[in-house]
């Protein structure tokens, strides 16, 4: 008997064929929203990405670069990391930005959560704004090699309009800031409706 879901696919089985300390990956065979069958390969992530915007009263911000080894390249992101499933969002972005930049905020807010890759994974992502620093103490795990870069915010921006910054969570929440800094200045919503 094949499970309902409220997205219109029913799984008829799942089976668990890898899995690590980060992910879990399953085969599934499935009846489609058309009613075909089909089958499914579904990354199941342990952890809750969490990102930071870290921006100072001068409106500088902080980027880091890090190899990642799926890319096989260095890329410039946001202080990011993973809060395990569960856990306390905030406190992990706390945790994430003082151990990638030494940086440490009196004040964050909410800036968007979103699905990464959502064709095939589970993995949802959650960024904050930082502000109102003050001095923390870095901490860089064994696998991270970070170089960290002290830039105006709207270099960073442009960098994610560029394509010079790729990363997904880096890209959407540095958009948002941008969106938000344009409406506050009355540069969005003005124009006629195309």
């Amino acid at each position: 008997m094949a499970e309902r879901s409220s997205s219109g696919w029913r799984r008829v089985s799942k089976e668990d064929v890898y899995e690590n300390p980060w992910i879990r990956v399953s085969h599934e065979k499935v009846i489609t929203p058309g009613g075909t069958d089909g089958i499914y390969g579904v990354v199941h992530f342990k952890n809750h990405a969490v990102g930071v915007i870290p921006v100072d009263a001068e409106g500088n911000t902080w980027l880091v670069r890090q190899s990642r080894y799926t890319l096989d390249s260095q890329t410039w992101e946001i202080p990011e990391g993973g809060a395990p499933l569960g856990s306390n969002l905030l406190a992990s972005a706390k945790r994430e930005l003082e151990e990638e930049t030494g940086l440490r905020a009196r004040n964050w807010r909410h800036l968007l959560t979103m699905h990464l890759s959502n064709s095939v994974t589970d993995e949802e992502a959650t960024v904050f704004a930082a502000t109102d620093l003050y001095p923390g103490e870095q901490q860089l795990e064994a696998s991270e090699d970070i170089v960290l870069r002290k830039l105006p915010l709207e270099q960073a921006i442009n960098m994610a309009l560029s394509g010079e910054i790729t990363d997904a969570l880096s890209v959407a929440g540095l958009l948002r800031l941008a969106a938000e800094q344009s409406k506050r200045f009355g540069i969005v919503g003005d124009a006629d409706p195309i």
